[in-house]
């Protein structure tokens, strides 16, 4: 039931953002960003996902984070993660300025939701060439999720990240920051994985989906989170449960386009040509036609 609430009380506390046939939206999650340092498991991707940004800014869509951008559990310093990363700050910093930048917090960034928070830490940064501050994200809310309404066929999608059904993860979150920064860091550099992470311990990570659908299945919500770091697009007649995957995944990052009365889950992946020539190549793994939702939903009544 705790679970239920926390989820709820996101729900209750999420902006609305318009969804028509011409709305561009491109969902990723858990890019976890860090200090460059071995344990910065979003180094490998950088490049994929500089290179996805830049086609989605030039396309026109709108960047809708869905939580653990930044790893803030193993690390204290946004400015520090921003200096490093910070050819993907400086774009994140264009879609903001053109107000199509929009972010949800997880659990690994939830000091993102404290007061006072983002404009001590995101409204600047530190240009090293010019040795200048310069704007970043000034004014910049985080939330703890995003509904996308199409007011015409009276429906939405729920987006989170979706630690709220996960208790140690958000109940108790300083607790799981405390393990994760002083205890399993150090032991995942031998080999021991995390058995407080969904990502990466299966029994957790099929508990916290069977919540997530859950809720949806009882609410009678379309649901898109990330958290467990598993790609999702139900099948026909299932509960509509979605998932971004990650931006940390081996060999690609995965998340959702929506665009033309269409959900198409992504993957960007590093692709070679007929020529030997290495690329960034976009492929398409599942779609799912939101014009289905009002349908399916009904059907679950």
């Amino acid at each position: 039931m705790r679970d239920e609430k926390r989820l709820n009380q996101a729900y209750k506390d999420s902006p609305v953002l318009p969804l028509t046939s011409g709305s561009k939206y491109i969902l990723f999650s858990d890019c976890h960003r860090s200090i460059g340092t071995s344990a910065d498991i979003f180094l490998k991707n950088q490049t994929l996902y500089f290179a996805a940004l830049q086609h989605y800014f030039r396309q026109g869509y709108t960047y809708i984070e869905l939580g653990d951008g930044d790893e803030l559990w193993q690390n204290r310093s946004f400015q520090e993660i921003a200096s490093i990363h910070s050819n993907v700050f400086w774009l994140l910093s264009k879609y903001y300025k053109k107000n199509r930048l929009y972010m949800i917090y997880g659990n690994h960034d939830i000091v993102k939701s404290r007061r006072g928070y983002a404009k001590k830490n995101c409204s600047v940064h530190y240009n090293e060439s010019t040795r200048k501050y310069v704007p970043l994200f000034p004014d910049i809310q985080f939330y703890p999720g995003i509904r996308l309404q199409e007011k015409q066929a009276e429906y939405e999608l729920f987006l989170t990240h979706g630690h709220q059904v996960d208790f140690l993860n958000s109940a108790i979150w300083p607790v799981a920051r405390f393990l994760v920064r002083y205890l399993w860091t150090p032991l995942e550099n031998i080999g021991v994985l995390d058995p407080t992470s969904a990502a990466k311990n299966y029994t957790k990570k099929n508990k916290t989906e069977r919540k997530l659908s859950g809720w949806a299945d009882k609410y009678n919500c379309v649901l898109i989170a990330g958290h467990t770091h598993r790609p999702m697009v139900p099948e026909p007649g299932d509960i509509p449960y979605f998932n971004t995957g990650s931006c940390v995944h081996p060999r690609c990052i995965t998340g959702i386009e929506i665009h033309g009365n269409q959900l198409t889950l992504i993957k960007w992946t590093q692709c070679v040509r007929a020529d030997n020539s290495l690329a960034i190549c976009r492929e398409e793994l599942d779609q799912f036609p939101l014009n289905q939702i009002p349908e399916r939903l009904k059907s679950f009544n």
